[in-house]
């Protein structure tokens, strides 16, 4: 007989044995699929390495690079007839321009210095062994008298202003010691040129020197404003790049003669890309020496002084009034009258109104001045002038703005 309660006791044991191994089967069994799916991603992770190496190997092959094998400069033929003559041409005309830098009058806060500093920069070219060197009236505009130039040999001098046409956008400096080695640029005309002409264009656009542009006669006797708000009859327009720093610049033909001289850009848009003008040569040779006699070129007058054309639109004028006249001049002799004041009522009274020179009309200073620069001092000429709402004809012979 058995022992009460022993055949608990075994089942007991075998339930607990029987969990043990099931235990340990489930563990078993979870150890297999864990090293089932490293080996599934070891067995992954091998052939996308293998599917790498395949593509670097087509890709990126492993073999040695290939040896640096330099090009073949291909010679070139001879340089072009239209080039060589440019070549020539910038070879012997360029060391006849200059780079023009304008001073202004500075006051140092710290020190209370008075200091001169660049306030502009412009281009120019040599006129003649003198020491004259000729540019744009707007680049020396609004300065001290003087200003620096630079030549060809990188040599800067100091230059006095001797003359100024704001009228035609010229003006003349000198320096003492100009390099004698240095030659003047040839002179050409203007009243020949046509359209559609080579021209070329050297100066220092942006402060870069010795540039070249190229391009061809645009347009003839154009009319521009120039800086002294009056317009420049004969202006040639030109597509070569005219760029700031390029005013006061030689434009020449295709035998290196001056042509003109580049004076402004015309650009709607604001930008440096526009169409080219260039102050005429024939004018540039009848102002300069004329610049350099007397400070300023010689002009027919009438001998008055003329009220803007603001006030003369405003009140609705047909003509230009008179506002001054100069005594003892032609205008004084015929009669002329200026405006003035009335001592009596202290009320302004108009003066007489120039509508016509020698049968042109005149609507505004401008024309006036136009149909005064086709004749000399000396001429006769026929003024009609409104005086009182009665027109009146009036001949007198022009004087001269400059007396001797």
């Amino acid at each position: 007989m058995h022992p009460i309660g022993s055949h608990d006791l075994g089942d007991r044991e075998r339930a607990k044995l029987a969990r043990e191994q099931r235990s340990l089967r489930g563990t078993r069994l979870v150890s297999r699929l864990l090293s089932l799916l490293v080996a599934a991603l070891l067995v992954a992770v091998a052939a996308l390495s293998y599917r790498v190496y395949r593509l670097e190997s087509i890709v990126l092959p492993h073999s040695q690079p290939a040896p640096i094998v330099p090009r073949v400069v291909t010679p070139r033929e001879e340089l072009g007839v239209s080039e060589k003559a440019r070549i020539e041409l910038f070879e012997r005309t360029w060391r006849s321009v200059v780079h023009i830098t304008t001073l202004a009058v500075r006051t140092d806060p710290f020190r209370l210095n008075v200091l001169e500093v660049p306030s502009g920069t412009g281009s120019g070219f040599i006129w003649d062994q003198l020491g004259h060197i000729v540019t744009n009236y707007h680049v020396v505009k609004g300065g001290p008298p003087r200003a620096r130039v630079t030549f060809a040999d990188q040599r800067t001098l100091e230059a006095q202003v001797v003359g100024l046409s704001p009228r035609n956008d010229l003006a003349v400096l000198r320096v003492a010691g100009m390099p004698a080695n240095l030659p003047a640029l040839p002179l050409g005309s203007s009243h020949d040129l046509v359209v559609g002409q080579d021209v070329i264009a050297i100066g220092s656009p942006f402060g870069f020197d010795y540039t070249l542009s190229t391009g061809v006669i645009s347009g003839l006797g154009r009319e521009i404003v120039g800086a002294g708000n009056l317009p420049i009859i004969g202006a040639i327009q030109t597509d070569a790049a005219i760029n700031p720093g390029n005013s006061g610049g030689p434009l020449m033909d295709s035998a290196g003669r001056l042509v003109g001289i580049n004076t402004m850009i015309f650009s709607p848009s604001g930008a440096s890309a526009g169409v080219g003008f260039a102050v005429p040569v024939d004018t540039v040779a009848r102002v300069v020496p004329e610049l350099i006699a007397y400070g300023q070129e010689i002009r027919p007058v009438i001998g008055v002084d003329l009220a803007d054309d603001a006030l003369t639109a405003r009140l609705g004028l047909p003509g230009v009034l008179v506002r001054s006249v100069v005594p003892g001049s032609p205008a004084a002799q015929v009669g002329i009258v200026p405006t003035r004041i009335d001592p009596m009522s202290g009320q302004l009274v108009l003066g007489d109104l120039i509508t016509e020179l020698d049968g042109v009309k005149v609507h505004k200073a401008a024309d006036l001045y136009l149909q005064l620069e086709k004749h000399k001092p000396g001429d006769t000429v026929t003024v009609s002038v409104l005086r009182n709402g009665e027109l009146r004809t009036l001949s007198l012979v022009l004087g001269r703005n400059i007396q001797e």
